[in-house]
């Protein structure tokens, strides 16, 4: 295979993500449906065969892909966005200065935080170093949201979604699989 595959796969639900709140690099818990998300994903992956096997260091990302799948290799540029002073702000509370910006992809950079941009440098780092192959990514909603930006309409996908797309060129959404 010449070619670079993500299969990016968006932990379960977190205990702040049932509060809408903004977690970041803040090592959430998963709930009980988190955990069953996650299970409910062990049949869809366990048909297929992947090169390697990755998370983000963060909890919530770990014991999705163990639940789902089995020990990935952790690696810290596949954290969300850090919100900086924007950690576990409510999203219905949060000041339209700061959701217009983040609900479009684009200018957002939260006090104390990254931008979007360095997100992406953080992120094109990493996928720019794997090699040709499929390659299972257990990640955050905003990673997921920052590899398609561009190449689909899904603005952004929900818990336990699988998402694969073609790295290497020409980049492009594949499918979209959500529980």
């Amino acid at each position: 295979m010449t070619e670079v595959l993500l299969h990016l796969v968006r932990h379960g639900q977190t205990t702040w993500n049932a509060e809408s709140r903004l977690a970041g690099w803040t090592d959430v818990p998963l709930t009980e449906a988190g955990r069953a998300q996650a299970a409910g994903l062990k049949p869809i992956l366990s048909a297929r065969a992947f090169d390697q096997v990755w998370a983000s260091d963060l909890r919530r990302a770990v014991d999705t892909a163990e639940l789902a799948f089995g020990e990935p290799q952790q690696d810290e540029r596949l954290r969300e966005m850090h919100f900086g002073e924007l950690e576990g702000a409510s999203w219905p509370e949060l000041a339209a200065k700061w959701r217009e910006p983040l609900s479009r992809f684009a200018g957002f950079e939260p006090p104390g935080g990254e931008s979007i941009e360095v997100l992406g440098t953080r992120l094109a780092d990493f996928a720019d170093t794997l090699e040709p192959g499929n390659h299972l990514i257990f990640t955050h909603g905003g990673v997921i949201r920052w590899f398609m930006h561009g190449l689909s309409d899904h603005p952004f996908v929900g818990n336990g979604t699988v998402v694969t797309l073609r790295w290497s060129s020409p980049r492009e959404v594949l499918k979209v699989e959500a529980l």
